[in-house]
């Protein structure tokens, strides 16, 4: 089983990276596999909305984003970590995730169906918590498993250094990692019982309330 952390901040090794580092290094303890995925400091485009890719099987600029999507269907969990921009996620991050998670709604292997996410997110001071609102959304919309910690997925500080004196922050990091090892385990078991996944409808019903 493995795990794959996203850090979606434009710095490489700051704040996002601090806590993320804190999630890694206790699923590693709990016997999963980890790795990091950079989203960079490059821009990403956002969606345009032209739906090819519900024809393409694939977003129709060939970027990172299907990079990206081709990458996740080999790994069993995800936790995406943002800087907190303006009360919500960078716009990098949310570019790459409109993308990313309105393009893999069409295809098979699905690369996110059932599978554990969680959203960590860092601020100097506030905007936290509508940012995780934010953030959660996506793994609603792909069927996942949403892990919790004790507390809000958050940390605090300015630089690495403010975010290493958050305690009670990286204390949440730590109890995420458990919760989400604890979970990939109860599928893992789930799946070797003989425990089906829930049944998918044929086909997806999309209502316009404008008649």
């Amino acid at each position: 089983m493995k795990v794959l952390l996203i850090n979606g901040s434009p710095h490489q090794n700051g704040c996002v990276f601090t806590a993320l580092s804190e999630v890694a290094s206790t699923l590693n303890d709990e016997g999963i596999a980890t790795d990091f995925y950079w989203i960079g400091k490059e821009s990403i485009g956002g969606c345009v909305g032209c739906g090819q890719c519900a024809r393409n099987r694939k977003c129709v600029f060939d970027d990172q984003v299907n990079a990206f999507t081709d990458l996740a269907k080999s790994y069993d969990g995800f936790v995406f970590g943002s800087p907190v921009y303006y009360a919500g996620m960078n716009g990098s991050l949310m570019s790459l995730m409109d993308r990313v998670f309105f393009s893999a709604s069409a295809q098979e292997p699905h690369p996110f169906r059932y599978k554990p996410a969680a959203a960590v997110v860092s601020a100097r001071r506030s905007g936290t918590t509508s940012a995780l609102d934010q953030m959660n959304k996506y793994f609603f919309h792909q069927q996942m498993t949403i892990v919790t910690s004790r507390y809000w997925n958050m940390v605090h500080g300015n630089t690495p250094e403010d975010v290493r004196q958050d305690h009670e922050g990286l204390q949440i990091m730590r109890v995420l990692g458990r919760n989400m090892a604890w979970m990939l385990k109860l599928i893992e078991a789930g799946e070797q019982t003989g425990v089906a996944y829930p049944k998918q409808e044929d086909s997806r019903i999309s209502t316009n309330f404008i008649r």
